[in-house]
């Protein structure tokens, strides 16, 4: 939620702050990527260390120091360079998001994976709402603190570091990591079940691995000879697929290397390359044809965290009879109407000001709903079809992954603002090919089975 409430508060003044620092135009895309850029390698890292010590809360203590001190730079705002700096070290704090998803995965069943992960994805959307309704009394502020002035440009930073710091607090009292499992290897049991005597053959023993002891092979071998017909040995199912997985969880890449894990990849990738892409276009565009400031951007801001919020409780209502993937393909649908809606409105704006004020709120309305079908959707299948063991890990990949489509999008937005035909052309074209691949594999993109696991 803080991170929604962050997010919401910082851009809608992030560009005016940058403004009043001279900053050229291309420098909004380098702070807006400049927080994913760190984001997206620190995620997989904190997600390794979640998986090894299965311990999310020291996690999230860290993350949570490095938000503050991002914040506070922020605030502080000496210079440009200083507020990209400022992204840069928040956005080490955001990697913990891999950890946390990991920890949703591991303490809930796949049957509740989408419903979990909806409302968890909800959380960030409330903070959305809320944010917007913090600037209108931030925008207010002019007062000193110490050599700093607090003004409406750097109040958000202030502002957010108090919070993550009353958030440090409420993890350190409130919050526990839930006990860990205790591992037993499927090859404890080399005991025989009966005891041996002279006359008793090793057989009767536990068939829970498929090594036994060297005696027992040596007894074997003998009673093959003694024998006319070969025995065939027994292997437990259970043991060599719990030894398949121990290996795995040691090169967890080599699992990811499957289609239905590209595609969803892929799905991430075009769906945040997208999303951060408008992001950045919006602000400038409102406010050179729509006369857009600070007010208007965090009303705009509001009304799509509405949205937003009941995308997703209407995609958790829906994940009770709807599959992962129909979901999946019901969002790429709506995202692909927004786009050509953009491409012919929005690239080349023309008429009075109701015309184009009604222009863009539909074009923002039709990107906004559907990305909670999309983003839920895809998260909960790349869970269900990687490995539990691995899951910090395996979130830390996907969420570097978006990393890296949210700094390419803004860069990619901010370097055409004036040809927006190339730019929307781009999107559209990574829509379809996103879209083509999901047909292509969709068979492939359910949670496998037991016995293929």
């Amino acid at each position: 939620m803080l991170s929604g409430i962050e997010y919401a508060v910082i851009l809608p003044t992030v560009w005016m702050y940058l403004q009043s620092l001279n900053a050229q135009p291309f420098f909004l895309g380098l702070v807006l990527s400049a927080f994913s850029l760190t984001e997206l390698l620190s995620g997989p890292l904190f997600g390794y260390w979640s998986d090894r010590t299965g311990k999310t809360k020291r996690v999230i203590l860290l993350s949570n120091c490095f938000e503050i001190a991002g914040n506070f730079m922020y605030f502080v705002g000496i210079s440009k360079w200083f507020l990209l700096g400022s992204r840069l070290v928040a956005g080490v704090g955001a990697g913990s998001g891999a950890s946390i998803f990991g920890y949703l995965t591991r303490s809930s069943s796949s049957k509740d994976r989408v419903s979990v992960f909806a409302m968890a994805m909800a959380c960030r959307q409330i903070g959305l709402l809320i944010g917007p309704a913090f600037n209108v009394f931030l925008r207010y502020c002019t007062f000193q603190i110490g050599p700093f002035h607090v003004d409406k440009f750097s109040a958000p930073g202030i502002f957010m570091c108090a919070l993550w710091t009353l958030l440090q607090l409420v993890v350190i009292f409130m919050f526990h990591d839930l006990p860990s499992k205790p591992s037993e290897s499927p090859c404890h049991e080399r005991e025989p079940l009966l005891k041996q005597t002279d006359s008793q053959s090793p057989l009767y023993g536990a068939i829970n691995c498929v090594d036994e002891p060297a005696s027992n092979q040596d007894d074997f071998s003998s009673m093959e000879n003694s024998n006319t017909s070969s025995t065939v040995p027994i292997i437990n199912p259970i043991c060599s697929q719990n030894a398949e997985s121990h290996g795995g969880s040691k090169k967890p890449l080599i699992g990811l290397i499957r289609e239905e894990v590209v595609v969803l990849l892929a799905a991430q990738f075009v769906t945040l390359f997208n999303q951060t892409a408008l992001e950045t276009l919006v602000t400038p565009l409102a406010q050179m044809y729509l006369g857009f400031q600070d007010l208007q951007n965090s009303l705009m801001y509001f009304l799509c965290g509405i949205e937003l919020l009941i995308g997703f409780l209407v995609v958790r209502a829906l994940s009770r009879c709807c599959s992962d993937r129909i979901l999946l393909v019901f969002g790429l649908c709506i995202s692909n109407i927004s786009c050509i809606w953009c491409l012919l409105y929005l690239a080349k704006p023309k008429g009075s000001y109701g015309i184009l004020l009604t222009e863009f709120v539909i074009g923002v309305l039709l990107q906004v709903l559907g990305l909670p079908f999309v983003s839920v959707s895809q998260v909960s299948l790349f869970s269900k079809v990687t490995a539990e063991k691995t899951q910090g890990f395996n979130h830390g990949l996907r969420r570097s992954v978006g990393g890296v489509a949210t700094i390419l999008g803004p860069l990619w937005a901010a370097g055409l603002t004036q040809n927006l035909y190339i730019m929307l052309g781009t999107m559209m074209g990574l829509l379809l090919l996103i879209s083509v691949m999901v047909i292509l594999s969709y068979k492939h993109l359910v949670e496998p089975s037991a016995s293929e696991e």
